[in-house]
């Protein structure tokens, strides 16, 4: 499990490798990660291209606080040894497998990596790895596949090739991802890394994202996959955590901060103990609320 885990991830933006102005511009929006793709969304002349137009931008532009992930081809094609060595060259902070299917496919890219950053002298170690589970078989064995590696900040469910592979389409309802949605998270839990959710493509469907994207954050997920700068703020506003969640883990914190003052090992709260489910909860809250601009410095609730 990488360190880097608590980070808030509730976004994750796919840009096209081979669109020089999406490439370019995708700081601008906001996203707390950003996802090159050099795979599905490239076509096989443009690999190359792409492949050296994100590396360039890595190197020229600034993408703000945003995490920066890329997809690579898979282990499967020509393009994926070049794709990791370059990423890796880059200084990228998080690698994506596609179609994950068995913890010895993170092994290998683990390994790939860890050459890579001797080979250009990247701290060892600082290149994380996220796995895409796209099948039956990724599913069924998403648990080792999440607790494969140390690299690992996280595993994300993609739909569309889990659909096909389950001889079914998407459906709005999405009750064809359930089994898959709660294998990925639980796998993702307890391993205690990230789980996103995958892309809602119907653009003119604004209800049926809002309605997918309360469902995921009810099931617990991190955050979502997004094909649409627009799709940000929506996401956004499904996390944002309630005023009363706001104060109520505000007063967590005040009881936490107390404690430390008096050199008290117990944590407690109008005379009841404070337990550490509560106190992780109620700093999540915080950092979800100050990511929405909800507090102040301190940590207090700003009324609209």
């Amino acid at each position: 499990m990488a360190e880097n885990e608590e980070r808030l991830r509730r976004t994750m933006m796919f840009v096209p490798g081979n669109n020089p102005a999406m490439v370019k511009d995708a700081g601008i929006y906001g996203a707390d990660s950003i996802m090159f793709d050099l795979e599905d969304s490239v076509s096989l002349p443009e690999k190359d291209a792409a492949r050296v137009l994100v590396y360039e931008a890595l190197q020229t532009q600034d993408y703000g606080n945003a995490e920066l992930v890329v997809r690579v081809n898979g282990q499967d094609t020509p393009f994926y040894d070049n794709d990791v060595k370059a990423m890796v060259k880059a200084g990228i902070d998080v690698i994506r497998l596609p179609k994950a299917e068995s913890p010895e496919m993170v092994e290998k890219l683990d390994q790939d990596i860890a050459a890579a950053e001797k080979q250009f002298g990247r701290e060892a170690g600082s290149t994380h790895l996220m796995a895409a589970i796209e099948s039956a078989k990724g599913v069924l064995r998403a648990a080792d596949i999440a607790a494969s590696s140390d690299r690992m900040i996280g595993i994300a469910l993609s739909a569309e090739d889990y659909t096909t592979d389950m001889k079914t389409h998407r459906y709005p309802d999405g009750k064809e991802l359930e089994f898959a949605r709660n294998m990925v998270l639980h796998a993702a839990r307890a391993a205690g890394v990230a789980a996103f959710d995958t892309v809602f493509t119907n653009m003119d469907d604004t209800e049926g994202f809002y309605r997918e994207t309360e469902y995921i954050h009810q099931l617990g997920f991190d955050g979502k996959s997004l094909v649409n700068p627009r799709q940000i703020p929506m996401v956004n506003k499904v996390y944002e955590p309630k005023a009363a969640e706001i104060k109520n883990a505000k007063n967590v914190i005040n009881a936490i901060q107390e404690a430390k003052l008096k050199g008290s090992g117990v944590i407690s709260m109008n005379g009841q103990m404070v337990d550490r489910p509560v106190v992780l909860r109620a700093q999540r809250v915080m950092s979800l609320a100050k990511a929405s601009n909800l507090v102040d410095e301190e940590g207090n609730y700003l009324e609209k």
